[in-house]
């Protein structure tokens, strides 16, 4: 290899065996993914940079954005964290997965020690130029020789998809309550009985942070959003202006007597 693949194999290798052990040892759920996302796509870049480009990009289209983070989707919907992971739903599925990850190990290390030994290897490139390219060469092989395997994988994503589907659904205990209903329940009870108006209406301001006043000249926090109130950004009281508002109702002149300035209005504030 040159200087510049030797650089590129030793980075993307143990950045993808760093996603592997932090696999293994997190304890979220949510954060393995993330960490196989990772491992994911150092080894899209090690296709790319071994002249097989279609696999590279199917490597982070397909695998990296598409079924990974379908999986993370629905970790982070249903919920799944490092208790649920010590109750065994299947009875024996803990031993099954020991005995199938210790067989597939045995595969990869067979696979590429026979990879390595064997000597009549053509190398990457040839085989690309036999088929015309990267893609007809993988093309002719997933559907020559490893067809089976190819549907079976297709199966898999399916069934992934759709036990996501069951996890996620929830079912509905109760019929929901209709309009009618919920508005009857709060005349009922008395509580909101119509709705409250929206921040700023009858203020003096129109405004969010403006608490709306009440049909009997209250004002109300309960119209301001939660986050503003949270944040103490609410707008305080203006008591002249709602003093100004109970003279309007009671009858009083808007503005004050003919040669009277606002300064002299006792109502004006400094």
């Amino acid at each position: 290899m040159e200087g510049s693949e030797v650089v590129v194999f030793w980075v993307c290798g143990t950045l993808a065996v760093i996603g592997a052990i932090g696999l293994i040892i997190s304890r979220k759920a949510v954060h393995s993914a993330l960490w196989v996302a990772l491992t994911m796509i150092n080894l899209a870049v090690l296709y790319i940079a071994n002249s097989a480009p279609f696999l590279g990009m199917v490597q982070i289209i397909v695998y990296t954005g598409a079924v990974m983070m379908l999986f993370l989707f629905v970790l982070m919907v249903v919920g799944v964290d490092s208790s649920d992971s010590l109750v065994e739903t299947l009875k024996g599925q803990r031993w099954a997965a020991i005995v199938l990850a210790f067989g597939f190990g045995i595969l990869l290390v067979s696979g590429v020690a026979n990879g390595l030994v064997e000597a009549n290897s053509i190398g990457l490139d040839a085989a690309n130029e036999a088929d015309g390219g990267n893609v007809q060469g993988i093309a002719r092989l997933l559907f020559t020789d490893y067809l089976l395997a190819f549907e079976a994988t297709s199966a898999l994503l399916i069934t992934a998809a759709l036990g996501a589907m069951v996890l996620a659904h929830r079912e509905r205990w109760k019929r929901a309550a209709t309009q009618r209903e919920l508005s009857e329940a709060r005349t009922r009870t008395g509580a909101g009985v119509v709705p409250l108006p929206n921040p700023g209406v009858y203020a003096r301001h129109n405004a969010v942070d403006t608490p709306a006043l009440l049909p009997d000249g209250s004002p109300t926090l309960l119209s301001v959003p939660e986050p503003v109130r949270g944040r103490g950004d609410a707008r305080p009281m203006d008591h002249s202006g709602l003093a100004e508002v109970d003279d309007l109702f009671s009858g009083a002149p808007a503005l004050p007597p003919t040669g009277r300035s606002l300064a002299d209005d006792p109502r004006a504030e400094s």
